[in-house]
């Protein structure tokens, strides 16, 4: 395998023993354009998709490779999906293939939230809209008490990683603390719990070590990396010179032509924080964007932020894409261009948040692949990782007890009890833990019950 391009032979693919010859740039596109498009379901569906496409059925890469990668982007703050995408497309047609991946992978979910978010925004009072909202609402509490039940079930193996997550859900819960406070706590009590008490902080949630084979791959186990995949010091710097250069010219230009209070600016500068803490993926970051976006900067309303994640979790592309109807809602009510462009207002925001939330994303992958190229052994962050995602389960925890509050008694405790709410919450959680249902089977079959019983029945 050459350093270049590597062009697949089709008929390559029937031979079990003999891997493919070469995969060609264009039909890398196609595959990433794909995957855009079929990207529905979160993080799990969406890294199984990319296996099933990568290693099974094309085998453009081992699943000991697949999965190394995929270990360091977990490790990596931001939506670990789509920079495996972004990582595959690099390894095989240097930066512009990873650029072209990470892009196809979030372009079409971002096209859609946009729509759907005018959608929402314009006609969200409508009856037909209002009674597919009313049945998503619970449904959406059900997905992120099934997220706590997930991520805590593979992180709270014994009393200390318990205790990270008691002590973070009380900590955002009862005393308000930031959210990237309590990352780097954990993140702390990680890297000395990794170097005093080892056998405790060894449990982490990463994808282990290759079992299965498919055949010979285009990029197999012991393939060395291509030559651009060869660790440089200039590259490195390169490429993080280049991420500052693309990150400072859009928030130097925001500063300048709006002032640094101005919205837009505070939400190139409030969202590329949130870029930076997004570890345990988007649901761990939700608390913060709902922390800063509904209490700091009251962007947008509690009620707006569960609709808004009902919008992500139906969306094609990373769940974090919700940022762009955060973006869209602030900078559309806000009418920061004026009542007349309400419209481009919030299509701009939404670009903008885009653009602030992904760019770290790519830095990452092109600044950092060539480190992992150069070991196929264990990464020594395991322990520090360990920690964060304990924590996570208390945020996320936080974060059900948010959406619960607010979908169970629309009005405050003062007002009544949604039962009908309730009930349909528990079925959904029901359907999601006990039946194994996809998040999308889910709130289909909840909002047109919210449909039924808002909009036909008397």
């Amino acid at each position: 395998m050459n350093g270049n391009h590597h062009v697949i032979d089709s008929t390559a693919l029937d031979s079990a023993s003999e891997p493919p010859l070469q995969v060609t740039f264009i039909q890398a596109l196609k595959l990433w354009f794909k995957l855009g498009f079929l990207g529905f379901g979160g993080p799990a569906a969406q890294i199984a998709l990319m296996h099933r496409e990568l290693v099974e059925q094309r085998r453009w890469i081992s699943e000991r490779r697949f999965l190394h990668a995929l270990n360091y982007c977990m490790l990596l703050p931001g939506p670990e999906a789509q920079q495996l995408a972004t990582y595959m497309g690099w390894l095989m047609h240097k930066t512009k293939g990873g650029v072209a991946a990470g892009v196809l992978f979030v372009l079409p979910g971002l096209l859609f939230l946009i729509v759907l978010s005018w959608l929402y925004i314009a006609y969200g009072h409508v009856p037909l809209i209002a009674g597919l909202f009313y049945g998503i609402k619970p449904a959406i509490t059900a997905v992120v008490v099934h997220a706590v039940h997930r991520i805590g079930s593979r992180a709270l193996k014994n009393s200390w990683m318990w205790a990270i997550a008691a002590a973070s859900f009380v900590a955002i819960f009862a005393m308000n603390v930031p959210f990237p406070l309590i990352v780097l706590t954990a993140a702390v009590i990680g890297y000395l719990g990794g170097r005093y008490v080892p056998e405790k902080f060894t449990v982490g949630g990463g994808h282990g070590s290759a079992k299965k084979s498919y055949g010979p791959a285009l990029i197999d186990d012991n393939t060395p990396p291509p030559e651009h995949a060869r660790f440089r010091w200039f590259g490195l710097l390169k490429i993080a010179a280049t991420g500052l250069i693309l990150w400072a010219l859009p928030m130097a230009f925001l500063t300048l032509q709006f002032g640094w209070s101005h919205t837009l600016t505070q939400m190139g500068w409030f969202f590329t924080k949130a870029a930076l803490l997004t570890f345990g993926g988007a649901y761990a970051v939700l608390p913060y964007i709902y922390q800063g976006a509904i209490g700091h900067y009251q962007w947008l309303t509690p009620t707006q932020m569960i609709d808004g994640l009902a919008l992500g979790e139906a969306n094609p592309g990373p769940l974090i894409m919700v940022v762009a109807f955060v973006g869209f809602v602030g900078a559309y009510v806000q009418s920061v261009f004026g009542t007349d462009l309400q419209v481009v207002a919030g299509v701009t925001a939404a670009v903008l948040v885009t653009w602030f939330t992904f760019l770290p994303s790519f830095i990452f992958i092109l600044a950092g692949g060539p480190l992992v190229e150069s070991t196929h052994g264990n990464l020594k962050f395991t322990a520090p990782l360990t920690g964060i995602t304990a924590a996570v389960v208390g945020v996320i925890l936080n974060l059900a007890v948010f959406f619960s509050y607010h979908v169970l008694w629309p009005q405050g405790f003062a007002g009544a009890f949604d039962w009908i709410a309730a009930i349909m919450s528990v079925i959904a959680a029901v359907a999601l833990v006990r039946y194994k249902r996809n998040v999308i089977q889910v709130i289909g079959v909840s909002a047109l019950f919210g449909l039924l019983l808002k909009t036909l029945l008397p």
